[in-house]
């Protein structure tokens, strides 16, 4: 079976490289009409819309501060303007570490930074788009959190493992409200995913090597494996699934 999106738009924040890149090309490649959300990858943004946009699809690249309401609020407003409607599916991706901090050296500033790329992102591009998805009586959104909101996250990463738990709970919440409205909530949780810019940042090679030794498949995953239960979520393939927390990981964690 071919999953196709046509007709649909999907943002997906976080976008401009990495998995959020990876899911909004696996994304367009089905149909959708695709918004690339960045904030600091503006050339990497614009340059994967323009390669949908080259190969026929329609994508562009978008700007916003997801900590911040009044730039997710915007970024709404110019994704209907640009591609032509409302959002029908929603990938909450963007989300970071920030940097591996111990509780006993915890700041405020730091749980604030971690909090709110991580959950106030969700609850409010969730509440930006749910009107749009009303309307039409459908919608998909899909928040990503984390092995660590299982596990409480390896050395300085507790309040990032909170945040990803708080996710998970936020999303079972949001879809006993929308499930009336027939809108999915979904939540996908990576594990060990290689190629993307979080483990270079913030995993040590000695601790890669150690991490996968333990998956039972034997590797790590990849972009493209988050990417492939994206377009599950998207698509009527998942209408009868809402509130589910489905773990990619290669067995390294199971429930």
């Amino acid at each position: 079976m071919t999953i196709q999106l046509q007709g649909k738009i999907a943002l997906v924040t976080g976008s401009s490289s990495g998995i959020g890149r990876q899911i909004a090309e696996t994304l367009a490649a089905s149909g959708a009409a695709v918004a690339f959300h960045y904030r600091s990858g503006k050339e990497e943004a614009e340059a994967a819309a323009a390669s949908i946009v080259q190969a026929g699809g329609k994508a562009a690249a978008f700007y916003a501060d997801v900590t911040k309401l009044e730039e997710m609020d915007l970024m709404v407003e110019a994704v209907k303007a640009e591609l032509g409607g409302t959002v029908d599916i929603l990938v909450n991706n963007a989300g970071d570490l920030i940097r591996r901090v111990r509780n006993a050296e915890m700041t405020e500033e730091h749980y604030n930074q971690v909090m709110d790329v991580n959950l106030k992102s969700c609850v409010f591009l969730s509440k930006l788009v749910l009107p749009g998805m009303t309307a039409k009586g459908a919608g998909k959104i899909i928040n990503l959190t984390s092995v660590a909101a299982h596990d409480g996250g390896g050395p300085g990463a507790s309040i990032y493992a909170a945040s990803k738990a708080a996710v998970i709970a936020y999303t079972k919440g949001l879809a006993k409200e929308a499930a009336p409205l027939g809108i999915n909530a979904n939540c996908i949780s990576p594990g060990f995913i290689g190629q993307t810019a979080f483990h270079a940042t913030h995993t040590s090679d000695d601790g890669r090597k150690a991490t996968v030794a333990k998956i039972p498949l034997g590797r790590e995953g990849t972009p493209q494996d988050v990417a492939d239960t994206a377009l599950f979520l998207s698509s009527s393939l998942s209408d009868y699934l809402t509130g589910e927390t489905i773990e990619i990981n290669g067995g390294m964690f199971m429930r």
